[in-house]
């Protein structure tokens, strides 16, 4: 072992200095840091005399004024404004439902954590409704139970549309926990914060997937569910949580089963923009126009042996502007102590060849397609009956034009070709 000690005790050489010279030299050290002090606490003084004499000391910056301004805003009552929560409100469905609430000149709380939505989305609504007292965007996830607490302690909802969610069948069966965590879990931390403080009413969005493939058409709501992916699933095990929640409280609960969703805004403000990485799992009528701007070759229809009219699926496809109005009506029909639960659709089933002729007319290209084998997860036959949102919410849906509703998507994907931009 190698003697570290003596080899330093060798390569320094002792060296013995008077008494004077050590006196001296530290009589010189001191001199020195007390003229450095003195310079210190002189330049100190100089600052805070300069800062007290501008006069902004103390004060907050404009930005900051209204930053405070605006959350004392959100965290207020309005009388005669109802204080929306919009989760997935940066979304292809929940830009849309924040657009009809800020036009019916409601206050909206968008939280978003943009991992599916579009900050362009958001972007659109603040243009339209410039003022910062009627619409607020939160970057959160859901997920995190501090930030969603802070969300609700830092603001007066008067309800929740509960849009926020991950939603395609086929990635649900490739990524099953996903679908557990974003769906079930973060509705639980929803349901959590409303019940801790006071937040009385939620519209659940919920879907037909959690049907499963009945054996019976249409569908109504006494339909037993019996989902077969995880996505369904993980959607009726949210809706059981909220219906157990709401049996020992006083919430006002509305859940809307919907359908196929297509279409976009009539006037053009907002559309339909996943991002591309998530095309493949999409909905039909996003790779209809990816096909016709030649953004992918052609379409694939999956699955022509389905016991159906043409051997191609059947859906039940509602347009987003009727599913919004189903969710205001929904809203304003909502009660205290009552789960009202709602199927969302046309009452009619459309096939996907029917879909894709459709598609063809309505971009007027030559859309090249290829029929693969089935998808997994899909079911064969799906399409509602509305007659119970009818009778006791007088909702009916009014774009039931199959190629109309796609036109006017259609308006908006050639406009955008690139999505928001971002």
């Amino acid at each position: 072992m190698l003697n570290y000690s003596r080899n330093r005790a060798q390569s320094k050489p002792y060296r013995s200095l008077s008494l004077e010279a050590m006196d001296l030299a530290d009589s010189k050290r001191k001199s020195n840091v007390l003229g450095k002090v003195l310079m210190a606490i002189s330049l100190i003084t100089i600052c805070i005399i300069i800062l007290k004499q501008s006069p902004n000391f103390g004060s907050h910056s404009p930005d900051d004024n209204q930053a405070h301004d605006k959350l004392s805003q959100f965290s207020q009552r309005q009388p005669g404004v109802m204080h929306v929560l919009v989760t997935g409100g940066a979304g292809y469905i929940g830009s849309h439902a924040a657009l009809r609430l800020l036009k019916d000149s409601h206050r909206v709380t968008i939280v978003d954590n943009l991992s599916r939505g579009n900050l362009g989305a958001v972007k659109v609504l603040q243009q339209l409704f410039p003022d910062p007292a009627q619409l607020q965007f939160i970057y959160a996830d859901l997920g995190d139970a501090k930030a969603v607490n802070k969300i609700f302690s830092q603001n007066e909802f008067d309800a929740v549309m509960h849009f926020a969610a991950v939603a395609y069948v086929g990635e649900s069966t490739l990524d099953p926990l996903r679908y557990y965590h974003n769906i079930t879990s973060n509705t639980l931390m929803v349901l959590k914060a409303m019940a801790a403080h006071g937040v009385k009413t939620l519209i659940y969005s919920s879907t037909c997937a959690t049907y499963g493939e009945p054996k019976k058409m249409p569908i109504t709501e006494e339909t037993p569910q019996v989902p077969i992916n995880p996505y369904g699933k993980a959607k009726k095990m949210a809706e059981d949580m909220i219906i157990d929640f709401s049996k020992n409280s006083d919430m006002a609960v509305m859940i809307l089963r919907y359908f196929n969703v297509i279409g976009s805004d009539p006037e053009g403000r907002l559309g339909e923009a996943p991002r591309p990485e998530l095309r493949e799992h999409g909905r039909i009528s996003g790779a209809c126009f990816d096909a016709a701007l030649g953004v992918i070759p052609g379409l694939k229809v999956k699955g022509t042996d389905y016991k159906t009219a043409d051997g191609t699926c059947v859906r039940d496809y509602i347009d987003v502007t009727d599913l919004v109005d189903a969710h205001v009506k929904a809203l304003a029909h909502a009660k205290p102590k009552n789960v009202g639960i709602y199927n969302v659709g046309t009452g009619k089933g459309r096939s996907v060849k029917e879909f894709v002729k459709a598609c063809k007319k309505a971009t007027m290209a030559d859309i090249k397609v290829e029929y693969l084998d089935r998808r997994p997860g899909d079911y064969a036959e799906v399409y509602s009956d509305p007659s119970k949102i009818f009778r006791e919410l007088n909702w009916t849906a009014k774009y039931t034009d199959l190629q109309e509703s796609l036109q006017i998507a259609w308006r908006w994907q050639k406009s955008h070709r690139n999505g928001y931009g971002n």
